[in-house]
This record gives structure tokens, sequence and C-alpha cells, in this order.
């Protein structure tokens, strides 16, 4: 447990933050299937990124991350090893998706698991998707979740549906392996695409590496083309999911921060986050390629339909509750299957703090008051997840006695963030 200590002076700093692990990870699978040699700039080394690189390895492919700065893939084409024991993933949600549709570009019988958490979140529409590409897969329980079993031999290819679009990661899965169908893929999403920027990054990063898919504007049909990526140099953004703990402090205090490697316009649907902060009366600039938030005397509360930054969601809540007035965070029902329910679980700690905030099924309504005056401190439960501790960090720099329960959660995601807000804002005390 780790108890931070509100901060007296405004801050006024400037911060980079790692590799958007979202990029990483597509880049990475990307650049497994590529023809050839990729180098992969500024990437995110993470508990994440960590199964990743290794149930690829597993799979045949070659990845130097000697070097944290450019990490070396060698692509084979599309040539997917068999591997000789099961592929664990913990609970990287992202991996669990990805790599099962990696995994049915194989020949042979691969077996995907992971965590207690992740052997509960929903897997089947990507599953029957896959199956109308006539690949054999099926949820080990008989329950639509990992541990998953894929008798792999290869994708048919024509026409398949997704039967939901609430899950990004089913979508972007199905479009990443897509061009080494036996015939060309066509994708139809059933229902509202959610987390829209997630896909929409993903269409760039296969274009970057040599695929250009053709979409609908909806996003609800999409054309692929036959072909392979091939091998690139592939820079990635400073991770806006991490940069938001940041922002988000610069709001609650007044201070001002600048986040230097989020670029402007950035892939990444989380760096929307900046606008809705100068909804709530934030000063936002651009500086030297980076973001710049500025505080105001007073946050003011906003209504705000976050269906396409989920993760993004608890980091405004927080924000909420020191705003005057009420917000409303709707069309955020998919956060109940993320690493936790987050939704819930955000609430129950809000509340232990002493905000006043309902829940109901898609959204989350909190009352706050200006400058936080009804919080206290609380011991803050992360349920394993990185973005709880990450975001109730941002809430001790205002409130004394916020202690955040298991923080070496963060290793998911960023796992130096303890150290990087240390230097930001001296709030933290000295362990040794």
């Amino acid at each position: 447990m780790i108890e931070l200590t509100p901060i007296i002076n405004r801050p006024d700093v400037t911060v980079r933050v790692p590799g958007s692990k979202s990029l990483t990870q597509r880049a990475l699978i990307a650049a497994a299937l590529a023809k050839g040699q990729s180098v992969l700039r500024g990437p995110l080394a993470s508990e994440d990124t960590a199964y990743t690189m290794t149930a690829l390895r597993q799979m045949g492919i070659e990845v130097d991350d000697s070097d944290a700065e450019a990490w070396i893939v060698q692509g084979r084409g599309g040539v997917i090893k068999t591997p000789a024991e099961e592929i664990f993933l913990g609970n990287n949600g992202t991996a669990t998706r990805f790599l099962t549709s990696v995994a049915a570009l194989g020949h042979g019988s691969f077996k995907i698991s992971g965590g207690e958490r992740m052997a509960e979140r929903p897997i089947a529409p990507l599953m029957e998707a896959l199956q109308g590409w006539d690949v054999q897969i099926r949820s080990e329980a008989d329950n639509g979740c990992p541990p998953l079993i894929i008798e792999a031999d290869g994708l048919s290819g024509g026409k398949t549906i997704l039967p939901e679009g609430k899950s990004s990661q089913y979508l972007s899965s199905l479009l990443l392996v897509a061009p080494y169908s036996a015939q060309q893929a066509e994708l139809e999403v059933m229902g509202e695409v959610f987390s829209r920027p997630y896909v929409e990054m993903t269409l760039d990063v296969m274009a970057d590496f040599g695929i250009q898919a053709g979409a609908a504007p909806s996003l609800a049909f999409f054309r692929i083309p036959q072909g392979s990526y091939q091998g690139t140099e592939y820079a990635i953004e400073g991770d806006a999911s991490g940069a938001s703990y940041f922002w988000a402090a610069a709001a609650i205090t007044g201070g001002r921060v600048t986040v230097a490697n989020v670029p402007v316009p950035s892939l990444q649907g989380d760096a929307q986050l900046v606008p809705l902060l100068a909804r709530m009366g934030c000063q936002v600039s651009m500086k030297d390629g980076g973001i710049t938030v500025q505080g105001p005397e007073q946050l003011e509360g906003i209504e705000v339909d976050m269906a396409n930054m989920p993760d993004v969601a608890p980091t405004l809540a927080i924000a909420a509750a020191f705003a005057q007035g009420t917000s409303i965070i709707k069309n955020i029902a998919h956060l109940r299957i993320k690493e936790c329910d987050r939704l819930a679980v955000m609430v129950s700690e809000l509340r232990k703090m002493g905000a006043e905030v309902e829940e109901e099924e898609e959204r989350m309504i909190i009352h706050g008051r200006a400058g936080g005056s009804n919080l206290h401190g609380a011991e803050i439960a992360t349920h394993d997840d990185h973005r709880i501790a990450m975001c109730f960090a941002v809430a001790g720099l205002r409130v004394a006695g916020v202690q955040i329960e298991d923080e070496g959660v963060v290793a998911k995601s960023f796992p130096d963030f303890w150290s990087r807000f240390q230097e930001s804002f001296a709030c933290l005390p000295d362990r040794g």
C-alpha cells in the first residue's frame, strides 16, 4: 500500500509518458505478420506487452527488445508456428483477443488461457466471427470466455459477421489477420461500434505496414484486401491513457502540466480527454509538439458520452469529483468487462472518499463540490486494475489520507508510474 501526500503549490511541470500500449500491441502484431524486419521505436515495455511478446515468440516470431527504445521484430509473412505449450496471457484482454485470431492463421492445436479475471471476460462474439471464416474454436468451459482451444488451419475468408461491436478489440483482432485469408475477407459488424478511435487506430497501423482496408463510414462493414504487411520502421506515440493522469492532476490542482510526447493530432482517442477538461474550465495549449493543460480556479461539472474513450472515463470521474455541480458520464456499460467492473468500482471507491455518486447500468452521475470539499482519505482497493490505481493517485494530490492498495498493478501499462508521479509532484513518502 502507498499513501499520497497532498501538494501545496500549484505544479508547473513537463513530463514524458511511456509509449502507447494500444499502439505497441497493434504494431507488434503487424510486425510479427509482416514480411521482413520491423523496428518499433518508443514502444511500451510493460507487463501486458511482455505477455504479447512471449506469446509471439512461442509462435515462432523473433522479437529483440534488448534496446528499450527500439525493438526489432523479424516477421515471417503470416507463418505461425504451433507452440509446444499453452499461451498464457494473464489479464491482457487486448492480447487475448488479438492473438486468438493470430493463432487461427496457424496449422495445429493452440490453447490460449489467462488469469482468473480473464476467464470471466467474454470473447464469444470474436469466436463466432472466426467460425464464419471456418475456424474451429471453442471455449474450454463452454461459457464464451477463455481458456480457448483452437484447431487452426488458416482463415477461409469471404464474408463473416461480428455479432456485436461493444468491444472494439474483437473488430481490431479480425482486421489485423484478415489480409492472410485464403480469399478476400469481408466483415460486417452488427449493432453500434463502440470505441471507434481504437478501430481507426488499427486501420492506421495496418496502412503503415502496407495494407489499406476499405471501411464504411459507419465502421459497420469492411473489405480487406489479400496481401502481407511489409517490415517497416514504426514510431509509437506517447500513451494518451497514461498522460490522462497528469492532465487531470493539472485540472484538480489549478497547476500546469505539459505532456511532451502525445502529439496533435494523435492516433489515440484518449487524447480527446483534453477537450473535455477544457469544457470543465481548463486552458489547453500546444507546446513543442506536446499538450499543456492549465487547471482553473474552479472546475465545472459536465455531461459527456464516453463510448469512444472508455479507458479515460475513470480519470474524468476523478476530475468530476472535484468540480462544482453534477457530471454525467454516460454510454460506458463496456467498462464492466474491463480488468474489473470499472463502472461499479469507480462508484464504490469514490463513495469511500465521501463523494456522492449514482450508478446506473451504462452511466455514472457524480454530484461534485468545488475543490472536492466533501472528500476525505480512504483505502482504495484497486481490484487488480492499473487504471483504478493511477486515477485515484490523482485524487491523493488534493485529499489527505488517500492510500492505494496493491500499487504494483500499474506494471500492466505504466511500470514507472509512481516514480514519474513523484518526480512531477513530490507527493509520495521517501521509501528509501
